[in-house]
């Protein structure tokens, strides 16, 4: 038996409180804390500077909220603080999106001293009821503390920790203003969390009927899902198509889960929404392979996927459906490995599973009419040619998220949308976080108008950060997912002359495009130059893409609504 490493145990009492958590973060990889000032995060901040995580002031708490969610895409977690009652709950809506669309995000509130929560004197931003915050919270957190002493203010910053990152979900911990400095044990290595394991025996015949499935199967089909991004498992879903040769999809939730050059990759599945060739590859199939796909009303189109249940695998968090019934607790990692490991090989009398064919025939050289007005189909067509492998492209809800993710990335772009809970203004924080995340990609954002005008004042933090995004605004003159819902004056929007914000904002390459040869001057602008680049990009109001507008009429039905 080898020997048994002697435990070291933490030296007691020797570290803030504070501290204890910024070491958390770090040891879980946050470089970067987004957030917003308040006399009750003051002392915490302090702490925050004199240590070596960075923290990063946004203009607004909401936007700090979609930083540390957009962080997250890119890192595994992000994190942000603001102040108690007024600032917590102007980020509350960024921090139900991530709770949607399971991103792990820290929340952290500077929270009045714990006399106070005892008294409840009617000290400024607070309700009276100390409590109501974090009971606000507690909806859309996976764990969630109120830090008391110093004796238990570990072991509860390591539980919400580590809750944070086995549900992917946002936690949320209040700290009061005497708890900061007060001194506690210094922390040890942090224990990741492990999942339970999954019931062998249902693991075990979950993987031989998919087995079974597939290879009987001639003209079988992957979709491959948002789960295994956010459970960080592209690598082992990669190994299942290398030994396969099975062709894959994916749907907007999952865009860019592998390369999108990769040859087995045959195109965005939206159900009816599709393009024809991937709608019938996808719907003909006599075997479906679902890997954590979220059957949401973006993801399938408006519910228009029409699978049957008889051809289909369905591999989900934490469960499996074949056919008409599950298996529980199996977990979609294990299931994705055995199911691996046991296609290794491939029975001779059993038809081979053949890699799929290129659906995507070579993209023509784009070839501008310069005089011609823009149109969003023209520009998305160009633009797919002008983005730089490992790109991060970000795209808004709407107009921008239904055309872009109609694009076919580059090698090793990562895609972001909030295409779930869909709330615009999402991405400018996003973007900020994004690019604090990974300041050697470039980030190219596709934003509308309306959802600008909404968060635009932390594009002046991407600049003092000295941060280098291509934002593209579509100024389509108004909420467009809207008016292709319902179409009246309450979709109007006051004019802005958006290029001109980046002299207010402090500076950059600004552009105005209204035509095909308008782009092509500011497409090679862009290339070359330092700082942020903002090239607003004039559409009709109610030009864009046939998906966007089937999207629209559904909603319409869906809300009973006259016209």
């Amino acid at each position: 038996m080898s020997p048994v490493a002697p435990q070291i145990e933490p030296v007691a009492d020797d570290i803030t409180v504070a501290d204890y958590l910024v070491t958390r973060l770090r040891q879980m990889g946050v470089d970067h804390l987004f957030g917003v000032p308040g006399d009750f995060v003051l002392g915490f901040l302090n702490q925050v500077l004199k240590s070596d995580l960075q923290f990063v002031g946004t203009c607004n708490e909401l936007n700090a909220a979609y930083a540390a969610d957009g962080y997250a895409r890119i890192r595994g977690i992000g994190a942000f603080a603001s102040t108690f009652g007024v600032g917590e709950l102007s980020a509350l809506n960024g921090v139900a999106g991530a709770f949607a669309e399971k991103i792990p995000v820290v929340v952290i509130t500077g929270s009045p001293a714990t006399a106070h929560f005892r008294k409840r004197p009617l000290l400024h931003h607070t309700l009276g009821d100390y409590q109501i915050p974090l009971r606000m919270y507690e909806h859309i957190t996976a764990a969630s503390t109120q830090l008391a002493t110093a004796a238990t203010a570990p072991a509860e910053i390591d539980r919400v920790l580590s809750a944070c990152v086995a549900h992917q979900r946002p936690v949320y911990i209040s700290l009061p203003a005497d708890v900061v400095l007060m001194k506690c044990r210094r922390p040890g290595a942090f224990a990741w969390p492990t999942p339970a394991p999954s019931d062998p025996l249902a693991l075990r015949e979950a993987v031989r009927e998919a087995r079974d499935m597939l290879l009987a199967a001639k003209a079988p089909v992957v979709v491959g899902g948002v789960e295994l991004i956010r459970y960080k498992l592209e690598a082992e879903f990669a190994e299942l198509l290398a030994k396969t040769g099975l062709s894959f999809v994916t749907m907007m939730l999952g865009k860019g889960v592998l390369s999108e050059q990769h040859p087995q990759y045959l195109g965005l599945f939206e159900g009816d929404r599709s393009r024809e060739a991937v709608r019938t590859r996808v719907t003909e199939a006599d075997c479906i392979l679902e890997l954590g796909a979220w059957m949401t009303d973006f993801n399938t189109g408006g519910f228009t996927t029409h699978l049957d249940d008889a051809r289909t695998i369905c591999a989900s968090l934490r469960s499996v459906k074949i056919r008409h019934h599950t298996y529980e607790d199996v977990h979609l990692t294990d299931f994705l490995r055995e199911l691996t490991v046991s296609l290794n090989r491939v029975d001779p009398l059993v038809p081979t599973i053949h890699s799929a064919p290129e659906e995507h025939a070579p993209v023509p050289t784009f070839e501008p009419v310069l005089a011609r007005p823009l149109t969003t189909e023209r520009f998305f067509d160009r633009v797919s040619q002008f983005l730089a492998d490992q790109s991060i492209v970000i795209a808004e809800t709407g107009v921008s998220l239904f055309c872009a993710a109609e694009m076919r990335l580059p090698e090793g772009a990562t895609f972001i949308g909030q295409t779930f809970y869909g709330s615009i203004g999402y991405t400018v924080g996003a973007t900020l976080g994004a690019g604090m995340a990974a300041p050697d990609r470039r980030v190219v954002l596709f934003v509308g108008d309306g959802a600008f005008q909404m968060t635009c004042q932390d594009l002046s933090t991407m600049i003092r950060q000295a941060q280098k995004p291509i934002i593209f605004l579509l100024n389509n003159d108004g909420y467009t997912i809207e008016r292709v819902i319902s179409d009246h004056f309450y979709n109007d929007i006051p004019p802005w002359q958006y290029h001109k914000l980046l002299e207010v904002f402090g500076g950059g390459l600004a552009l105005d495009v209204r035509t095909e040869g308008d782009l092509e001057d500011a497409l090679e602008q862009a290339a070359s130059a330092e700082g942020v680049v903002f090239v607003e990009v004039h559409t009709g109001r109610l030009d864009c893409s046939e998906s966007l507008r089937e999207a629209g009429r559904s909603m319409a039905e869906t809300n009973q609504l006259d016209g």
